[in-house]
């Protein structure tokens, strides 16, 4: 066999799998339990989760943060609940894989983004926070993200984009605005896994949003009856987090490290009973 009949190496590929919001102790313990599993079943190289309700349904603590790490998230993501456990503050100036939104105002704890080298490749990974039906006082995203990509795609073209909002509009426009530039954005923050997954025409995998990783028998991870009890009455009410099976969602992309575009993906879905 002579060098030109051999076979063409087979180029390599890098996986991203990505978890939806985790919603309270039981999908931390569905997280933590199966995210090992998971990362030698799917063959993922990187994996990201979004931490924003880990703790009770509102916010992250640095114990869940270390726990979420340790089982095998290599960068945690949040939205607009990171504040919500104080002492997560400190915590954050201390361990830049625990992200929170780029937009927030100049001068909030933490950053946004984040460059760690792998095996592979360089994985940019930034936090973004949409603005229609969200909370007031976050700078536009729109612009801040390209600011940022731009600098980042200095150091690598693999680039995942965690889009944390409510409008489905808002999250579209985000998929299309960004594409070509990064090479995922998926969205978070409603717990509904949408089935728009696709591949944009400049290479960029986009979804509007992953789901959560939390209880199934519940509204969007909340007990059902005091949320029944809210719709009813129009009444403040607090919500406790559901119990039971939980449903871990999540979103896998196949990628070219050497360009950052995508290849596939995909929605990852596993039920986990205590």
């Amino acid at each position: 066999m002579t060098p030109d009949d051999a076979a063409e190496p087979i180029p390599e590929t890098f996986r991203i799998l990505f978890l939806g919001d985790v919603v309270g102790e039981p999908g931390r313990k569905a997280v933590t339990t199966l995210l090992p599993l998971l990362k030698e079943e799917l063959q993922v190289d990187f994996i990201i989760v979004n931490g924003e309700n880990a703790a009770g349904g509102r916010g992250i603590t640095p114990k869940i943060a270390i726990s979420l790490m340790r089982a095998g998230a290599a960068v945690i993501t949040t939205g607009d609940h990171i504040w919500d456990q104080k002492e997560i503050v400190s915590f954050m100036q201390e361990e830049p894989r625990l992200l929170r939104p780029i937009n927030y105002p100049e001068g909030a704890p933490g950053q946004g983004t984040l460059v760690l080298q792998t095996k592979k490749c360089k994985v940019g990974v930034i936090n973004l926070q949409g603005r229609t039906f969200m909370k007031e006082g976050m700078e536009n995203p729109f612009p801040a993200v390209l600011k940022c990509v731009t600098e980042m795609r200095e150091e690598t073209p693999v680039i995942f984009v965690d889009f944390h909002a409510e409008a489905t509009s808002e999250k579209v426009a985000m998929g299309w605005h960004l594409d070509g530039l990064v090479s995922a954005v998926v969205g978070t923050h409603t717990h509904v896994p949408t089935a728009d997954e696709r591949i944009l025409p400049k290479g960029t995998a986009f979804q509007c949003d992953a789901g959560m990783c939390g209880p199934m028998d519940s509204v969007i991870g909340s007990q059902i009856e005091p949320v029944l009890n809210r719709f009813y009455t129009a009444l403040p009410t607090k919500f406790g987090v559901g119990r039971g099976a939980v449903r871990i969602n999540g979103t896998l992309v196949t990628l070219d490290p050497a360009t950052g575009k995508a290849q596939k993906i995909e929605r990852v879905a596993r039920t986990w009973h205590e």
